[in-house]
Parts: C-alpha cells; structure tokens; sequence
C-alpha cells in the first residue's frame, strides 16, 4: 500500500491529486505541522526538512512534490500525466521546472513573510517585490500560453495539474490572474481527483 504523509491546503495536495488521476490505492497519514510532528525525530527521518509531502512506495520513501509526482506517473501513469514520448515528456518536465522555480517561488516568498515564517523572522518590506516577481512570471507564461487548454495543447499532464495548483495558491493571496489563466484554472480545478484529493487529506486529518 502506498501512503502519503499530508498536510491540507500544502504541496502535499498535489500528490494526492495524482494518485487519484491514476487511479491507485493509497492512504493518507496526516502529519500535525500545526503541532510541531514535522520535527520529531521519527518523521525528520522520512524528510529532513520535516515539511510534507513524503512518499512511501514498497522500500522507496520520497520527499518533493515534483519527484514524487513525476514517480508516480512514470512507474504506473503507463503514458497518463506524463507522455512515453521523450520529446514531450522533456516538454513537461520543462513546465514543471518553470513552475516550480519561477511561478510558485514568490508566492511562496509571500506566505513565508505574511504567516509561515515565525513572526520575528518575517520581513513585510518584501512582499511588494515578490507580487513583482510572481506577476512578471505570469507575464512570461503568458507568452507561451495563449488560452489553450493545456499547456502542451493536448492531454492534461503533470505540468497542468502543477499550474492549477500554484493559480490556487495566487488567488487565495488575492493576485490579478488574465482572464485566460482563471478559465483555464476553473476548468482543471473542476477534475473530480482534485476534489476526492482534498476530502482524503482533510479526512486524514480529523
């Protein structure tokens, strides 16, 4: 059985996710960041940052939500999520780099400085300049993306499923999306695996 250790409303979402694009069995072993079960010494040996998602598959155990997504749909997607094409796969990868580092990272530079820092490290003078950088990240997606329905234009991959989840994070920071990018987010958040994703980490955690 795989299990994912989870957290509502975190990363942890996105790997959720794609076990419910793929069908499999798994369990969600919900972790008390809120309490401080990230820094115990049992779970710092599963991920040395003791943030979430962790991944436990047989004998693999795996931090990071990209490689454990881009796991996933490679041993058991058999083509879903991540084409068998080396072209088009490398055409993923490059989405989810780009995500990952240019799209996600002021956003996240925001939440640290307005609530997951603790409150004496927090630095409020930077989050002008993160809301610059994550619209200036918009704004170069924006030229590869015209409103097409996925963002390789044909199937909906991990790289979709990533972008989806970090335009959540921006309009729950109250950000200014282009029309095309709120279409293009209500669309995929409408999946029903995102929604049974959601109801097994919050299930997890009662």
């Amino acid at each position: 059985m795989i299990t994912l250790y989870t957290y509502p409303r975190s990363r942890s979402l996105r790997a959720a996710w794609t076990l419910e694009e793929l069908g499999l069995e798994y369990q969600c072993q919900h972790v008390a960041l809120d309490k401080g079960e990230g820094q115990t010494s049992a779970y710092l040996a599963h991920h040395p940052a003791g943030k979430v998602p962790v991944l436990e598959d047989g004998e693999l155990t795996l931090f990071e939500s990209s490689a454990i997504c881009r796991y996933l749909a490679e041993h058991y997607g058999n083509g879903k999520l991540l084409p068998t094409n080396a072209a088009e796969r490398a055409l993923v990868d490059q989405w989810l780099s780009f995500i990952v580092t240019e799209v996600e990272q002021p956003l996240w530079t925001q939440a640290k400085h307005t609530f997951a820092l603790p409150e004496d490290k927090r630095v409020p003078a930077v989050i002008p300049t993160a809301e610059w950088e994550f619209q200036r990240a918009l704004g170069a997606l924006e030229r590869r993306f015209q409103g097409q329905e996925t963002l390789l234009g044909g199937d909906f991959t991990l790289a979709d499923l990533f972008l989806t989840h970090t335009l959540s994070w921006a309009i729950g920071m109250k950000h200014r999306l282009p029309e095309p990018f709120l279409i293009y987010h209500k669309r995929h958040t409408q999946r029903p695996g995102l929604a049974k994703a959601g109801e097994r980490e919050q299930a997890a955690a009662q």
